[in-house]
């Protein structure tokens, strides 16, 4: 059965005495190290010398050198995967460390001394901060990779609790789970929704309709996005009542006419590519070229061309194009 853990689950106290350290201070490094603080647990910050460093000290953080991170009793790894088995850190058998995602726990890129575990939030790095300062929280999937001192948990589930990711509940999960989660939506499900989205696109642009119209529908107007907002808030069966009812025959009446396609083959061949290990295989190899299939694939797929195209849309329609003409009737009015 499913564990979730909330804020009832974890006591700060079990982190008394102990400071945690921050490793990296980009989106993820910045929301942890403020939220940590903000809950009354000691925090320092060890990060190269670069803008974070200063943003880090600015912020008023003791910050140290990355190879004095492991002298801390708690130390939270918050840099790219990639980069994390590159990184001079030699934990103690005493220290607990947390990554935020399960990817280099997975796939053996990284196995440190000592407690280790994954805190990994489902929200982006700056949203972290802002759910904590508004006091609602997030959902977040925690994970015991090794448990080493015999008080693991419980110091793993006193930092979710600190950084806000028990308010709405942590869903247990294995660092190889969340990973192989996370890729997939990455790998599996978003390829596969571009794929129908250039189908639509096409079909549409068949039956003469204006590639304006059509991307108001799938984006710019924001209605997918506020849908999407309502299924969050009041599940499926809520907000289909904010449909009408000529909208809901026919999206339930339509719903198995795809059935004939085999979207479970290609997506389980995926999945298994992920889970074996191929896919961070084929990753560090890329990272150890330079990345030159990313430059390659970034310049097809999100190249100058793509990008002018948006830009000439979203100045036309939109909240962008909303505030250009203010912009203008304001100045027109002085």
């Amino acid at each position: 059965m499913t564990r979730i853990f909330y804020d009832d689950d974890a006591k700060l106290s079990d982190l008394d005495g102990q400071q945690i350290v921050v490793v990296g201070y980009g989106n993820q490094g910045r929301s942890w190290a403020l939220n940590l603080r903000d809950s009354g647990l000691e925090v320092a910050v060890c990060v190269r010398a670069d803008h974070t460093r200063e943003r880090a000290q600015e912020d008023g953080f003791e910050v140290r050198d990355l190879d004095a991170a492991g002298d801390a009793p708690v130390v939270c790894v918050l840099v790219p995967d990639d980069a994390i088995p590159a990184l001079p850190l030699k934990p103690s058998e005493r220290t607990l460390t947390v990554v935020a995602s399960g990817y280099t726990l997975a796939f053996d890129r990284f196995g440190p001394a000592g407690d280790v575990g994954m805190i990994a939030p489902r929200m982006l790095g700056p949203e972290v901060r802002r759910c904590y300062e508004e006091g609602v929280g997030y959902i977040t999937a925690v994970g015991l990779h090794h448990d080493a001192t015999g008080s693991a948990w419980p110091r793993l589930l006193a930092v979710a609790r600190g950084i806000g990711g028990l308010r709405q509940g942590a869903i247990e999960l294995s660092p190889r789970q969340e990973a192989v989660l996370d890729l997939a939506v990455e790998q599996v499900l978003s390829p596969a929704l571009t794929h129908v989205n250039q189908a639509f696109v096409l079909t549409m642009l068949g039956q003469g309709i204006p590639m304006e119209a059509i991307l108001t529908e799938l984006y710019l107007s924001g209605e997918v996005e506020r849908n999407y907002r309502l299924l969050r808030e009041v599940g499926f069966v809520g907000q289909l009542g904010f449909h009408s009812p000529t909208s809901q025959y026919g999206q339930l009446s339509r719903r198995g006419r795809y059935d004939h396609l085999d979207f479970a083959s290609t997506m389980k061949a995926l999945t298994e590519d992920i889970d074996s290990g191929r896919f961070a295989d084929e990753w560090d190899a890329e990272s150890r070229a330079g990345h030159p299939r990313l430059a390659e694939l970034r310049e097809q797929h999100a190249g100058p061309g793509v990008r002018a195209m948006e830009e000439e849309i979203r100045a036309k329609l939109g909240e962008q194009a909303a505030g250009a003409r203010e912009q203008e009737s304001s100045g027109e009015s002085e």
